[in-house]
């Protein structure tokens, strides 16, 4: 049987795995997949402020995780709130701190750096130490190696790492990459994903897709 997605550690034997998805309840901006977990070391349970960064309701990105995420310890996602505005030639926030400063900040240079919602698609595996920066997509099946600085989107199946994040390789060629997007396993019913492990984790194309 398949293990609760809803339960916050579910492995006794290490209690550092946490589920994502419990983590998330109540939380607007945030939405997280089935089995998304993050190596929470320290046993903190506070990933969205922790790990989160500058994710503030006012300014309305939107951070989707998506199922059988795996999420290294040390990760770092940054949000838009953490973004100045770039348009003139200081970009130090004068307007926050007030005391007259505030007076005549146009709220629209702040608002052209937002680059809208940072997406992690399913099956994805982030290493240790790794930052994501404010907007990226990271599609589906990628690695993100440890300590990479992901500015920029991932294609679905690469393999990327360094600073600034570069693609390394795809980890299948673009037909079988394809294919497997349109399987799209991770959206199978639990019960289907029970019966089906061994296609999932193997290497026979042909037998995933036939899986029923």
């Amino acid at each position: 049987m398949a293990p609760d997605p809803n339960r916050l550690h579910p492995m006794a034997a290490a209690p550092a795995v946490t589920f994502l998805r419990p983590l998330a309840e109540g939380r607007a901006n945030v939405a997280v997949g089935r089995y998304a977990y993050y190596d929470d070391r320290h046993r903190t349970g506070d990933f969205f402020d922790r790990n989160v960064l500058h994710h503030f309701d006012f300014v309305g990105d939107r951070l989707v995780i998506g199922d059988f995420v795996a999420i290294a310890h040390g990760v770092q996602i940054h949000m838009n709130g953490g973004t100045h505005a770039m348009s003139g030639f200081s970009t130090y926030p004068f307007n926050i701190f007030g005391g007259g400063w505030e007076q005549g900040f146009d709220p629209a240079t702040w608002e052209a750096e937002n680059r809208g919602d940072t997406v992690i698609g399913s099956d994805v595996w982030i290493g240790t130490e790794a930052r994501l920066m404010p907007g990226v997509t990271i599609g589906a099946g990628a690695i993100i190696a440890a300590g990479a600085v992901v500015a920029a989107d991932v294609r679905p199946y690469a393999v990327v790492a360094g600073n600034p994040a570069r693609e390394v390789r795809r980890r299948f060629d673009d037909a079988t990459i394809a294919r497997l997007l349109a399987i799209a396993w991770w959206d199978w019913p639990i019960d289907r994903i029970d019966r089906n492990l061994n296609a999932i984790r193997g290497s026979n194309l042909a037998a995933l897709e036939t899986a029923q």
